[in-house]
């Protein structure tokens, strides 16, 4: 099971709207197939490893990290692939949350006689996949809010110089962080003062294009703006309010960007929460929130962030620096946002330090 939760790691940010699930088949203690839920959510993890297992899996044990799907979508239920295939055993580590599978996978399995066992790692596969199960059960994904500042939090200079405070590694790992999410996001702030592209740069790394989200109530994003200018081949969507007029939509619908109408928040900007939902109905399970300031400072005081990655770099800005969050506000010490530390590792100079939410 081990090696299954690690093929199921491969797939996360590749399958959306799907889980990232492994199988690993295992006959007279030889492994004899191995499968993770490829790139687009299909095929899925066990008709991989079936596939590669060919005649061998007949009298197999399966190790699958999810309950395999009992119901017809674009390709067919992976537990009536087990049974045909002569798996005798299913040893699954978690139950799948979507309403169309949640037991009946496990229940068709047993009623061909197959041996059902489950539990094994749960907590461990429950959390490789929370994104998918919050998209399915709260309507929404999980949100990472990745922050890269100094010492005393500042993300740039009273100028705007924020390139670079972290060095060449710390980069490299931001990187590999978006390689396993679904979609970025950032605020039109982000994009007027830095014009990023919000892609995966690691050599070497095939994945799904990320889906490239800006928050956006007043439509600020230049149409010059790389986002825009690669919306064509690579996916961007900018989240606007609602009472904009055709004609103001209509050059970016017309340069390949895909236009969202999200209510207005209960402050200045776009109600984070109802945009989070619309990502959820595209089918994006994870999030990577990237900046600026105002992105980071509504998802904190709306208890949307589930986990921090706060990339620190051993230097200190002071005051006249920008900060990485701006005003909640906060009336008492008890409403602070509160995360408990999960992680902590060097990174050349720097350090990635990572919290996970104290009341997910």
């Amino acid at each position: 099971m081990r090696a299954a939760l690690g093929l199921a790691r491969r797939g996360l940010g590749n399958t959306w709207p799907n889980p990232a699930v492994g199988c690993v088949l295992v006959n007279n203690g030889q492994v004899v197939g191995r499968g993770w839920t490829q790139p687009g959510g299909r095929p899925h993890a066990e008709t991989e490893a079936l596939a590669r297992a060919g005649a061998s899996a007949q009298g197999a044990t399966a190790y699958v990290t999810l309950e395999p799907c009992s119901h017809w979508g674009r390709t067919p239920p992976c537990c009536d692939a087990l049974i045909r295939a002569g798996i005798k055993r299913v040893v699954v580590a978690a139950g799948d949350p979507d309403s169309r599978v949640d037991g009946r996978g496990l229940a068709r399995l047993r009623e061909a006689g197959v041996v059902v066992e489950t539990g094994l790692f749960q907590a461990e596969a429950v959390a490789l996949n929370a994104g998918f199960s919050r998209r399915v059960t709260l309507g929404r994904p999980v949100v990472l809010l990745k922050l890269a500042t100094t010492l005393d939090g500042r993300i740039a200079t009273a100028r705007g110089e924020s390139k670079w405070i972290t060095g060449p590694e710390a980069r490299r790992a931001a990187h590999a962080l978006r390689a396993r999410h679904d979609a970025m996001l950032v605020g039109s702030g982000t994009v007027l003062a830095d014009d990023p592209d919000l892609t995966c740069r690691l050599p070497g790394m095939a994945r799904v294009p990320l889906a490239r989200v800006v928050a956006d109530a007043r439509l600020r994003t230049p149409l010059s703006a790389r986002l825009v200018q690669t919306a064509r081949s690579l996916p961007s969507w900018i989240a606007t309010a609602t009472g904009h007029k055709p004609a103001e939509l209509a050059p970016y619908q017309q340069a390949g960007v895909e236009m969202l109408t999200v209510p207005r928040g209960k402050l200045a900007g776009l109600d984070l929460a109802a945009l989070l939902a619309t990502l959820a109905q595209r089918g994006i399970t994870r999030v990577m929130a990237e900046g600026g300031a105002g992105i980071a400072a509504g998802l904190l005081r709306d208890g949307l962030v589930d986990r921090i990655a706060w990339f620190h770099a051993p230097g200190v800005m002071g005051g006249d620096g920008l900060a990485a969050v701006q005003p909640l506000p906060l009336a008492m010490l008890s409403a602070m946002p509160r995360f408990r530390r999960v992680a902590s590792r060097p990174l050349g100079v720097d350090w990635l330090t990572e919290f996970e939410r104290e009341d997910p």
